[in-house]
């Protein structure tokens, strides 16, 4: 059995055997226009798997091949790594199939099939696990290749290839290893460029590296191609559980249990000299989403050269060749008539698809082969044109349209670009890969990367190329540069799906060795320097240069328009500043559903007097104290409700434990002593006395106004008699909702309303005026959710704050947990933090609970969420199952969430 000879590789160690799994169909197969599966088989099939069936149906030029599936996949790692018995026999049957497809046998050392072994995850995962290309070859079947296609150097190039492939993904000898040999053996020579190499030149090449792997390995390079195979499929299935598969799907919120699938296809060659190639394409510009094509191709080269960024590769068009400089030709110039038949492909493709096509393709001598065709990934302004464009093309419905844009991606729109008035020093130039702009402190390895942005640096990622194995740097950097790679590179790809400003390419960029720093034309650029990327434009500057915040574009109001008519929530902002009001207001908001009074006093002009009002030692100093800060409460009230005039504003009386206002220094103490006239070390003792050792559930929220209602009393003043000047100022109704903090019992917010209700009736006859206004409150404590009926008797809305609801519901702290949270979720004891998406079966349950028998006592009782969760799609999708009228989160999040309560919505309606 070819898998006998694996003991010893460290990648493979699944043998066949699992009776209870032989039953299955395992393997399907797909080309010469026919396939036995299709693209709604893609949690069967994986995403490559389902859509190279689609193609061949389709009647598109598809290498014959066939798909192990998914379920093999977690069959393999539900037994112990194990194969299902029936496996191996519909594997040989699948590639004797492929065999009399193509007129070749496979092991045959005169007539030899030669496969790939892919991966294929339903959701794609771009670089995220193995490849191997070339499989079969070995000393005789090389020469057998060489014979067949008339090309000794072509041959013994795909073998080389093989090698060093295989050797990295399956056996464990690192890629460097192999680059060692060849750039020594190129430098001796004096040749530069790979396809510089002779036939003769890459079998020294070879016997070199087949001399590394028995070194490394203490035994030879594996010349049967059965075991070839079946340690290609080890690796590949093992790759899904490697490290950077395991960050891409944490990052990326996709299951292990999906498991991928593997590709085994007759492999075809792009490096069979001039009149073959192989590229990268999409349908679209996957920056700008212009419907122009767009993408990279090589003439003599195999797929791997174009995404690894070994060679520059050239333009798909004319057109883009000519915006970008370049002189070598496009294919459109070089090849017209591959060029042709690959428009009408592209053409083909997004119509029966219904949007953006990634395609890989290779051209052999001269003939058109389609190796994938997937959704293509795009930037947020990108998803937005296509979409539109789509659905104005009748494509695709406007429901369907806002279906197709990922609620988080909108978080690109929101990155600043450069000030065009700024002044700016460009050290460096490149493609442009990934537009935004971010400035930072220069990094060189992604560890560090990590490591500072943890440590609250911003950082910039300066790398040759990037690999996989740099995901987590990727995502830790405010911007990525390579000196490698083009618009289809690893970087270009990643950097755009992640919304990272990204320059690829920039091939004056030499990096030190030391990882110290790197050289441009003469200038050096130390680590920890600060420079700006502007991936748009493909240029890098030193220093930091000043940004602008981004205009939203005609398709985002129009996309959001369309969401705004399909969603039932309504959707609010937090906001506790004129500032943010506006911005919020701006991106759509529809009131604001949290106002923090906390933060309005914590700025230096007031903070005095909070300590004042704090440490006074009877009520007459507390009144004293705040009678300084109510005209300062009334103005910061009346600046919101100006900005959001005709729209409900809810503000959040005092809630924070009192000792985070205190005075800690012998310096503040003076100065509070100074203000108030009272004794310092009576104040020492007075701050002494209120400190507390679980604040978060000490002396906060209503327990601060039960103790010292004249607190509220100030607030709830400042709150109407700003909503009555600014009534009457413009003309508009002002609907102040005034929300309780931290209620557990009933008693507490009557104790409360009534307070407030009576400073209203006051103020309203002071001023001979009427005042629409609720009062209500924040259900964040497990208790006041379980009798929000008894409570919903003195409140008007329900406003949930999850984040104290999960902290109370879990005893997790938010401020610590982070330091133990990432071992649940590496263990999966948590699928995801409580704290970013929201816990239904606990604190969602609750949620439930309380807005069920909240409006069985007041119907007409008003919900909201408050919490971050309030723009986490997640999160939002279950607040829509729940019924609540509004959800509300940060300003800049606004169109996140009304997105999303859009999608939620049209998902619930065609369940």
């Amino acid at each position: 059995m070819p898998m006998q000879a694996l003991s010893y590789r460290k990648t493979v160690k699944g043998q066949m055997g699992n009776d209870q799994l032989s039953s299955e169909k395992w393997v399907y197969s797909f080309g010469a226009g026919a396939a036995e599966g299709d693209a709604s088989k893609k949690n069967l099939l994986g995403g490559k798997g389902a859509n190279l069936a689609e193609m061949s149906s389709l009647g598109l030029p598809v290498p014959p091949g066939f798909t192990l599936t998914t379920e093999v996949c977690t069959a393999y790692y539900a037994n112990n790594r194990q194969y299902p018995d029936s496996l191996k026999a519909e594997v040989d049957a699948a590639l004797t199939k492929i065999g009399e497809a193509v007129g070749m046998v496979f092991g045959e050392a005169k007539n030899p099939l030669l496969v790939s072994v892919r991966s294929g995850a339903r959701a794609s995962m771009p670089g995220m696990m193995d490849t191997v290309l070339n499989l079969g070859l070995n000393d005789e079947t090389v020469k057998g290749l060489a014979a067949l296609s008339g090309d000794e150097r072509f041959a013994y190039d795909s073998y080389r290839r093989f090698i060093q492939m295989y050797c990295d993904v399956v056996l464990g000898v690192e890629h460097y290893v192999f680059e060692e040999i060849l750039e020594s053996y190129k430098e001796e020579r004096d040749y530069f460029l790979d396809t510089d190499l002779t036939a003769d030149d890459w079998k020294k090449i070879i016997t070199g590296y087949k001399k590394a792997v028995d070194a490394a390995l203490g035994a030879p390079f594996p010349q049967d191609p059965g075991e070839q195979l079946w340690g290609a499929i080890g690796a590949v299935f093992g790759s899904w559980r490697n490290d950077r598969a395991d960050t891409y799907r944490r990052l990326h919120n996709i299951p292990e249990s999906w498991g991928t699938a593997v590709n085994i296809q007759a492999m075809v060659f792009g490096n069979m000299g001039e009149t073959s190639a192989t590229g990268v394409a999409f349908t679209r510009d996957p920056s700008t989403g212009a419907n122009e094509y767009y993408g990279e191709f090589l003439i003599n080269a195999q797929g791997e050269d174009v995404v690894a960024g070994i060679r520059t590769p050239q333009t798909l068009t004319k057109r883009a060749r000519e915006a970008m400089g370049e002189t070598a030709p496009s294919m459109e110039e070089a090849m017209p008539k591959a060029f042709d038949e690959l428009a009408n492909v592209f053409d083909q493709l997004e119509r029966h698809y219904r949007d953006m096509q990634d395609i890989e393709f290779t051209i052999q001598q001269g003939k058109l082969w389609m190796l994938q065709t997937r959704n293509g990934k795009r930037t947020a302004k990108a998803a937005l044109k296509i979409a539109v464009d789509l659905c104005e093309d009748g494509l695709i419905s406007k429901d369907e349209a806002v279906m197709r844009i990922d609620p988080h991606s909108l978080d690109q729109l929101l990155h600043p670009s450069l000030d065009p008035d700024a002044p700016r020093d460009l050290i460096l130039s490149g493609l442009p890969a990934s537009p935004g702009a971010a400035s930072g402190e220069v990094v060189f390895n992604s560890d560090e990367a990590e490591r500072l942005s943890q440590e609250g640096q911003k950082v910039i990622l300066v790398r040759v190329e990037t690999s996989p194995e740099d995901i987590h740097g990727m995502h830790a950097a405010k911007a990525i540069i390579t000196a490698r790679g083009g618009m289809t590179s690893h970087a270009a790809v990643v950097a755009r799906g992640m919304g990272r400003p990204c320059v690829c390419g920039a091939g004056d960029l030499k990096i030190d060795a030391s990882g110290e720093h790197f050289s441009v034309g003469g200038r050096v650029v130390k680590k920890g320097d600060i420079i700006t990327v502007d991936g748009g434009a493909g240029k890098v500057f030193l220093g930091e240069v000043a940004t602008l915040q981004p205009e939203l574009s005609d398709d985002f109001a129009q996309l959001m328009k369309w969401a705004d008519a399909a969603r039932r929530m309504r959707v609010r902002a937090n906001a506790e500043t004129p500032y943010d009001a506006q911005v919020a207001r701006d991106f759509g908001a529809e009131g604001i559903g949290l106002c923090r009074t906390e933060h309005m006093f914590f700025e230096t002009d007031r903070i005095i007097a909070v300590r004042e009002m704090i440490l006074a030692e009877d009520i007459s100093g507390r009144e004293a104290a705040l009678s300084k800060l109510l005209p300062m409460q009334r103005s910061d009230f009346e600046e919101i409700f100006r900005v959001m005039r005709g729209l409900p504003v809810t503000v959040r009386l005092l809630d924070p434990p009192l000792h985070e206002f205190l005075p800690h220094s012998d310096e503040e103490i003076e100065e509070v002593a100074k203000s108030s006239g009272m004794d310092p070390q009576k104040l020492k003792d007075r701050a002494h006395k209120l400190d507390e050792f679980n604040p978060m559930l000490g002396h906060r929220g209503c327990r601060l106004g039960v103790s010292y209602p004249e607190i509220y009393e100030m607030q709830a003043r400042a709150i109407i008699e700003a909503a009555c000047t600014i009534a009457d100022e413009t003309g508009e109704k002002v609907v102040p909702e005034i929300m309780i903090p931290l209620v557990a019992k009933r008693e507490e917010l009557a104790f409360l309303k009534a307070r407030v209700d009576a400073v209203a009736a006051a103020v309203l006859e002071e001023r001979k005026t009427t005042l629409d206004y609720l009062v209500g409150t924040m259900i964040e404590l497990p208790r006041a959710a379980l009798t929000a009926d008894e409570i919903a008797h003195d409140a008007a809305f329900f406003s949930f704050g999850t984040n104290d609801l999960t902290q109370t519901t879990f005893g997790l702290s938010r401020d610590d947990s982070a330091s133990f949270l990432p071992d649940y979720l590496r263990h999966g004891i948590f699928e995801r933090d409580p704290f970013v998406t929201l816990d239904e079966a606990g604190v969602g349950a609750l949620v439930e609970i309380a807005a069920e028998r909240g409006r069985k006592t007041r119907p007409d009782l008003k919900l909201g969420i408050c919490g971050e969760h309030g723009g986490d799609p997640d999160s939002i999708a279950f607040v829509e199952t729940v019924g609540l009228d509004y959800v509300s989160c940060s300003p800049y999040r606004t169109p996140i969430a009304r997105l999303a309560a859009a999608q939620s919505k049209l998902r619930k309606k065609s369940a």
